[in-house]
């Protein structure tokens, strides 16, 4: 799947986002080892503290399935419905952790996207430096 199929799936995602809260719907798309795709959207609660992120619902949606390997993640996020939105949906710090435990910060892509044409690439070590992993447990 290349970037403009996956950050499709992401707004796609983004459709099913329950945000009556804040107005921002954000959508997520990830890709498991294998190339298969899960798909994840922002969850609001009236008790602010027990909202979920499109990228956390992505992930743990994934692991729920048995899959623990993943190659890459879309965000898109904004208050409008349209295809494209007006900046681009970074990940919070506890999305980078949860992605975290589950890649190779080296490896690890992550794509923000304004439009199926318009994205930033990073790897995952670009965006949480000096990362808390399973390999630094002892």
């Amino acid at each position: 799947m290349n970037e403009k199929e996956l950050i499709r799936a992401a707004f796609l995602a983004r459709k099913n986002a329950y945000a009556p809260y804040s107005g921002y719907k954000v959508g997520a798309a990830l890709i498991t080892g294998d190339g298969s795709v899960i798909t994840g959207c922002n969850v609001e609660n009236s008790s602010y503290g027990l909202c979920n992120c499109a990228e956390r619902t992505a992930v743990f949606k994934a692991v729920s399935e048995g899959y623990k390997s993943f190659r890459a993640i879309a965000i898109v996020g904004g208050a409008n419905d349209e295809d494209e939105t007006a900046d681009y949906a970074y990940p919070c710090g506890a999305c980078r952790q949860v992605l975290r435990e589950f890649t190779d910060p080296e490896t690890f892509r992550v794509i923000v996207a304004r439009s199926e044409a318009d994205y930033k690439e990073f790897k995952l070590s670009e965006l949480l430096p000096h990362s808390f992993g399973p390999d630094s447990i002892v």
